[in-house]
């Protein structure tokens, strides 16, 4: 087989990104269209014109990821990571502050966001440990300590920033941890939390006697017939240990709510949950989006009809609410062919994931589709009132050169591994 017979390039997730992108760019435009004083749609002064330089940029990075060997990537994963960190720990004291967030360097009016490319930097530093590290098993403790610092330091300063909105985003490499060999009970366990917390907030507290006497229960049934060959005393300790940790977790919540998080982050999950109503207060980003995205009915306004959109109702619009724009142009049928191109965007990475001869090359796929679906799940979701609003922006749609670049950089990372998939076998 030669070189060039085994270069396999997956044109259709190709095609996808490019259709992704240029709808992105019109939406943008439509976002920020004033019928009084329409702009054109290549004028560098608006948001449009400099999405089109954002997407020229793109066209440099494609064609520099895909000249560079595809062994590049596991060569120097540690250390693009260590360059990010470092980058995420200087904008905590250098960095420009936005919306409440330290997030931002600012060079003379062009502003880059480090925690963005820090994803695709982290996604290569854990394919690196977890596919080339000599029989890794997540039930080793210091395989599982390290895997868990790799996401962890990065997510910690995030957090400092503070950027609830990409920490949650980097909560889906638990599904790569997942597909290379956590046990699921770790996830279920992680589920169970945060049921339990949302319960225990919706529940008044004279209820709580009643939660915790139902999760022991459930746990007892569960652990009953899970090791009921293993005697009674085993299965009592392992009861009353688990119902001390749920009992202590469901006391601990109204700490945890009210003086770990910020009162806007409160108010948001209280939202959601649909415990208070605040349209004009912290809940107004919210009202608006769910009434503009009602107001495109079936069909939609059409494009650059969206009164909604020309008048303002809708803050950041162009970037984290970009899908109301979308939805009230495109109506419900718009949104759910969007919604359609992305769930099979989604389904080829992981096909392109799983037909890897290499573990760094799954295991890097795998971590770029956690990190696409996290981000098209909770950015439609927020605008629609499913999940608690955060700042994330909607692949290829939203505005901004920080989230287009780098998510063109984690996608065409993998289209390069994946064309030269075959020739793996070959070293």
């Amino acid at each position: 087989m030669s070189s060039r017979e085994s270069i396999q390039v997956d044109w259709l997730v190709i095609l996808l990104y490019a259709g992704l992108v240029i709808a992105g760019w019109f939406n943008i435009y439509a976002a920020n269209y004033n019928p009084a004083e329409p702009s054109s749609l290549f004028s560098f002064e608006g948001e449009a014109g400099k999405q089109l330089l954002f997407i020229g940029g793109c066209i440099i990075i494609i064609t520099t990821i895909l000249v560079l060997d595809y062994g590049f990537y596991d060569s120097f994963g540690y250390i693009f990571y260590a360059l990010f960190v470092v980058l995420l720990a200087l904008v905590l004291v250098v960095g420009d502050k936005v919306g409440g967030a330290r997030s931002w360097f600012d060079f003379g009016g062009f502003k880059l966001q480090p925690s963005e490319f820090a994803k695709f930097a982290t996604a290569l530093a854990l394919a690196k440990y977890l596919g080339t590290t000599p029989g890794f098993r997540f039930d080793k403790l210091t395989n599982l300590a390290t895997s868990v610092a790799l996401v962890g330091v990065p997510t910690g300063l995030i957090l400092l920033q503070p950027d609830a909105g990409t920490v949650l985003v980097f909560t889906s490499f638990i599904i790569v941890f997942y597909r290379e060999g956590l046990t699921p009970v770790v996830i279920w366990i992680g589920l169970a939390a945060i049921v339990l917390f949302i319960i225990t907030l919706v529940v008044p507290d004279e209820y709580f006697f009643f939660i915790f006497i139902g999760v022991a229960l459930l746990i007892g049934l569960i652990l009953f017939f899970v090791i009921r060959k293993q005697g009674l005393n085993r299965l009592t300790a392992l009861i009353v240990g688990i119902g001390l940790v749920v009992s202590g977790y469901i006391l601990s919540v109204d700490y945890l709510f009210n003086e770990a998080l910020l009162p806007h982050q409160q108010t948001r999950i209280l939202l959601t949950l649909n415990m208070i109503e605040d349209p004009s207060g912290g809940g107004y980003n919210l009202f608006q989006a769910k009434t503009s995205i009602s107001s495109g009915g079936m069909w939609g306004k059409g494009w650059l009809q969206g009164d909604r959109t020309q008048t303002g109702w809708v803050p950041e619009q162009s970037t984290d609410f970009i899908f109301t724009t979308l939805a009230e142009e495109n109506g419900w049928v718009g949104s759910a062919f969007v919604v359609v191109v992305f769930t099979v965007f989604l389904w080829r990475l992981i096909m392109i994931a799983e037909r890897q001869k290499s573990r760094f090359s799954r295991i890097f796929g795998y971590g770029v589709f956690g990190i696409f679906f996290f981000h098209v799940l909770i950015n439609i979701g927020m605008t629609m009132g499913l999940f608690p609003v955060v700042g994330i922006p909607l692949p290829f749609f939203s505005y901004g050169g920080s989230s287009l670049w780098s998510f063109t950089i984690l996608l065409f990372i993998l289209i390069k591994l994946d064309a030269h998939r075959g020739q793996v076998l070959m070293r």
